[in-house]
């Protein structure tokens, strides 16, 4: 079985407050991308992960994917398999890869061996391997809160919009992220700001991440300005960072943007 995790974008994302557990609250719209990795599982003699594309650190013995087979292996007789992911999506980027990869392999055992498992029962798996992994599994435009993996639905019309994603190879850990971010109570509803006109947006629609990582990273207010002088509508960071992206409606593509040719670009419509 062959299937194509796909990255996610974060329309706002507010960072609401601590919880008891040491998380934080946020809130936030996710919303898909599809820039996708390959992962491909098989049955196989033994259990085994291969890995090639953009190289994963840490053992790969820890890798979402094989987490991911072994958390239902734990309910379910599940034979061995042989997992290959081709890495795409960007490491570190707030764009979620990670998670996707973990998701579409619950998904793809789940069609694979026949588990017959609800997608609300995937998603109570999902959460056990990280606080975006559930949304890969419906995959669809969602307000995302608590530690963003309860979900509303949300309607918003961007199928089609011209997107460009801008990733300057630069990795910024989670962790890193959130011990610059100082929780607070968000500027603007986001529901209702993001329900006007997406010009709207660049006033009312934030990430809070941004004013934590920008002075410490230049190159992020860097790329965002860069987009809004291209002619983006809106222009943002994504997730934790470091992936900024812009969106263009009324464009068959984004215009030309010079880069660092080191930087990795993803130009396409949600």
């Amino acid at each position: 079985m062959l299937v194509f995790p796909n990255a996610k974008l974060n329309l706002g994302l507010y960072v609401t407050s601590v919880r008891p557990d040491g998380f934080r609250n946020l809130e936030s719209v996710f919303v898909p991308l599809p820039w996708c990795d390959a992962l491909e599982v098989l049955p196989a003699a033994d259990t085994t992960l291969t890995l090639t594309g953009i190289p994963i650190p840490g053992d790969p013995a820890t890798n979402l994917c094989r987490r991911a087979y072994e958390l239902l292996k734990t309910d379910f007789n599940l034979p061995p398999v042989q997992m290959h992911l081709h890495k795409v999506v960007p490491i570190g980027a707030g764009l979620g890869g990670g998670s996707a990869d973990a998701a579409f392999m619950l998904r793809a055992l789940n069609e694979l061996f026949s588990l017959q498992l609800s997608p609300e029962k995937l998603e109570v798996y999902a959460r056990q391997l990280g606080s975006d992994c559930a949304f890969f599994i419906q995959n669809k435009p969602v307000f995302a809160y608590e530690k963003g993996d309860v979900f509303e639905p949300v309607s918003l019309k961007l199928q089609g919009i011209a997107c460009q994603v801008i990733y300057p190879g630069l990795h910024i850990s989670t962790a890193e992220a959130y011990a610059r971010v100082q929780p607070r109570p968000p500027r603007h509803a986001l529901r209702a700001a993001l329900a006007q006109p997406m010009e709207t947006w660049r006033n009312t629609v934030s990430n809070d991440f941004e004013d934590a990582l920008t002075p410490h990273y230049p190159v992020l207010g860097e790329l965002k300005q860069a987009l809004y002088a291209a002619g983006a509508t809106y222009a943002s960071l994504s997730g934790s960072g470091s992936a900024v992206y812009g969106l263009f409606p009324g464009m068959e593509e984004p215009p030309h943007v010079t880069l660092p040719a080191e930087y990795l670009v993803w130009n396409g419509k949600l």
